[in-house]
């Protein structure tokens, strides 16, 4: 019998109430440890239900410019996957409630070793992880081994993904499935919204799932868009521009965080009081 996490079950309430998914990513570390363990309860108290949180990795290859900027801030510290484990032990002890999924690369999880990292993980809290450069067909032991120790693992889907690869990934997929909107890295381009919605309609055929739609996304306009179509947006770039931004002229990132959010927050409870 599958207990479910913390991340399905919060999923499943929002569809019964019909609100809007708001996934916010951050990267752990920029501009530093504490920051980001601040950052992390605006961000909830700005409306977000998912927290996504970057794991900082030298060689970022799906990151555009200002998440590659955050990482390299980030790792410039020291701060690696055991830190961000540390981050989210310490955001639980405050919250037992928002999912937090961890999204980042293979390198620092085979170093430490699978099966350490699931148990690490799921004992701090974690409940969803990421892995940009674990292709479904070639991990689908780490699916099962992560599901069974109630870590849900999500896989991404872009433009360009075939309508059998959608499939597989649907079968290993758990939590969410991420659409990539654009082709390309996170942050670049301009959003075509009646491709996304075609896409999106092709993807639901083969899963249940919630689709949450990212890369591209930079305002209210396009979130509320977004969101027609699927069950929430993804929003990163954005953050850390206004994080960046904030920090560089001596401002409170929190501050402009909530500030941003709460009209993309509005904008999404627009569509589920329609």
């Amino acid at each position: 019998m599958h207990t479910p996490t913390r991340l399905e079950k919060k999923l499943a309430q929002n569809r019964t109430a019909q609100r809007k998914n708001l996934v916010t990513f951050i990267t752990a570390g920029d501009p530093d440890l504490a920051t980001s363990e601040v950052l992390m309860h605006t961000l909830v108290a700005s409306g977000v239900d998912v927290i996504e949180l970057g794991v900082p990795f030298s060689d970022p290859m799906a990151d555009g410019p200002v998440i590659q900027r955050a990482s390299e801030r980030a790792v410039a510290q020291g701060v690696g996957v055991r830190d961000v484990l540390a981050l989210v032990k310490k955001f639980r002890t405050r919250n037992t409630d928002t999912p937090v999924v961890l999204m980042g690369y293979a390198n620092p999880i085979e170093h430490m070793g699978q099966d350490a990292f699931i148990q690490e993980a799921v004992a701090v809290g974690v409940d969803g992880v990421l892995v940009v450069d674990y292709p479904p067909e070639e991990s689908i032991e780490f699916a099962q081994k992560s599901r069974a120790a109630g870590l849900n693992v999500i896989y991404l889907v872009a433009p360009t993904t075939t309508t059998e690869r959608m499939q597989a990934t649907a079968k290993v997929a758990s939590g969410f499935i991420y659409y990539v909107s654009l082709k390309g890295v996170t942050g670049a381009g301009t959003l075509d919204v009646s491709d996304v919605s075609q896409k999106v309609g092709v993807l639901r055929q083969y899963t249940d799932l919630p689709i949450h739609v990212g890369f591209g996304i930079s305002d209210a306009t396009s979130a509320q868009a977004v969101a027609k179509t699927a069950d929430g947006v993804v929003i990163g770039s954005k953050l850390i521009t206004i994080i960046e931004s904030a920090v560089a002229n001596g401002r409170d990132p929190n501050i402009a965080l909530s500030a941003w959010l709460s009209d993309i927050r509005t904008a999404l409870d627009e569509i589920s009081a329609a």
